[in-house]
């Protein structure tokens, strides 16, 4: 199948827009143009907000049945257009077609469990202090919402957002990524072919800071949820702060993986090489920094090097590759300078380090070892394929450098030790902990990090909740 032709979905309408503006669309496995998505303007954006408030004055009356049926034809949908859809992704983001399969999978079962937990809305009668008297607390949704997503998922990231915003009753303008829009758009053509009422989803692309400042500025949205970077992160919550828009930051992280000496370290270094270099590394949950106790430090590294040595970069459409470029050539410089940096500064370079092919953004699988505090890569999040190693003596002291930057996100830790798993319970400084494993988060969990990587949930009944606010009646009976 080839590429399809970009357009927005404003008030129930396929459409190039009013600007007259677009961008390309490049394929990061070869560097070529495969498409081109339009840019939305002032007026377009404004066509969007008004028909939001329309559509959600239809969809908040209609029953969380027929809610849920929509959204159940619409995974159905999706399923059915499976093969072209994943296809596609690659083609936009370069992950490989086994990744994008996934992928597409979540996003289907996180619409599926919204879909169905939109009907377990409930509410409470409190117990009154005066007789005849009744209190009653409702769940209602929130308002028309607003949602800004990256680009390193096009399917799930803009999926938890529409999904947990439609179950809830409300509706949603959101603006994807425009380095993968097809995925986004392809999800969007999906539900409204189930029946999803016009303006209930608006779909907008733009430069980002335009259109964010522009939806923010209206009074009609009443929640904003975001998935991307810290200080995009900081930006959109202050523009929101002058409407009192609630919001919802998935940002940034940097994740601490913790390996102790008595844990399986062959295991343990099949894991982390697996989960390191998933999606090339551009995952906001990706292991990023590798403390490794001192006495098994080598046994570590070396297990960890015959996965990197294993894996096949190219082509994502390749099912022999596993995997893909960077999503973009701008990418490149960013990966080396880490690594030069690193080295710089007395650490010992294993395998990669460079630039593995062209045309296309690609990056070899890169292990670095014995890198000290003062590496850049261990303060700032690399977003890339690089695994940076370095030891610890102590527990005390793997915990205060596990937390020690101000991201909190997701942490990782292998042990056999049920006392040192539940102290890092307590201790670590993260929304996301795995204890013998990096299986993160499910449908059914909630998804989310505390300090600098944000507040508020996504998937679980916290997803749903999220789209949600609380109204308190009283009433006497006579």
């Amino acid at each position: 199948m080839p590429y399809p032709k970009l357009k927005m979905l404003i008030a129930g309408e396929w459409t190039d827009g009013h600007s007259g503006k677009n961008e390309a669309v490049i394929c990061p496995a070869d560097g070529s143009e495969i498409g081109r998505v339009p840019h939305a303007n002032k007026q377009d954006l404004n066509d969007a907000l008004e028909s939001s408030l329309k559509g959600f004055n239809t969809w908040r009356l209609t029953t969380p049945h027929n809610r849920q049926a929509i959204l159940e034809k619409t995974a159905r949908l999706l399923e059915e257009r499976f093969e072209d859809i994943s296809q596609n992704l690659t083609r936009e983001m370069g992950k490989p077609i086994v990744e994008s399969k996934t992928e597409l999978q979540v996003a289907i079962d996180l619409l599926r469990w919204y879909s169905e937990e939109g009907k377990r809305i409930y509410g409470r009668i409190i117990p009154s202090r005066f007789p005849g008297m009744q209190h009653e607390a409702r769940k209602v949704p929130v308002g028309p919402t607003l949602a800004f997503v990256a680009w390193n998922f096009p399917a799930t990231n803009v999926m938890r957002k529409v999904a947990g915003a439609l179950a809830a009753g409300c509706s949603i303008t959101i603006k994807p990524s425009e380095e993968t829009p097809a995925t986004a758009i392809a999800i969007g053509k999906a539900f409204m072919d189930a029946g999803l009422p016009a303006g209930v989803l608006n779909i907008v692309f733009g430069v980002p800071s335009e259109v964010s400042e522009h939806l923010l500025n209206s009074p009609i949205p009443r929640k904003l949820s975001f998935t991307g970077s810290v200080p995009v992160g900081v930006h959109l919550q202050q523009l929101a702060a002058k409407n009192l828009i609630r919001c919802t930051m998935e940002l940034g992280g940097h994740s601490p993986v913790l390996i102790f000496k008595d844990a399986d370290i062959q295991k343990a270094a099949q894991f982390c090489a697996a989960g390191k270099f998933r999606n090339a590394g551009q995952v906001c949950i990706s292991p990023t920094r590798f403390f490794v106790e001192e006495s098994v430090h080598e046994e570590f590294v070396n297990a960890f090097k015959k996965h990197v040595d294993s894996i096949n970069i190219g082509d994502g459409l390749d099912p022999s590759v596993n995997m893909g470029p960077l999503v973009a050539e701008r990418r490149i410089n960013i990966i080396d300078d880490f690594v030069t940096d690193a080295v710089s500064k007395g650490a010992e370079l294993i395998v990669g380090g460079k630039r593995a092919q062209s045309p296309g953004s690609f990056y070899q699988p890169t292990l670095i070892r014995n890198v000290p505090e003062t590496a850049r890569i261990m303060t700032e999040e690399p977003f890339g394929p690089i695994a940076p190693t370095s030891t610890f003596k102590t527990l005390d002291e793997v915990i205060d450098r596990s937390n020690s930057l101000p991201f909190g996100l997701a942490a990782y830790a292998f042990t056999q030790s049920p006392k040192t798993a539940r102290l890092l319970k307590t201790e670590i400084e993260s929304g996301m902990l795995a204890i013998n494993s990096l299986h993160i988060h499910s449908v059914e969990t909630p998804f989310g990090g505390l300090k600098h990587s944000g507040y508020g949930y996504e998937g679980g009944i916290e997803g749903v909740e999220a789209f949600l606010a609380t109204k308190y009646s009283s009433e006497i009976f006579e």
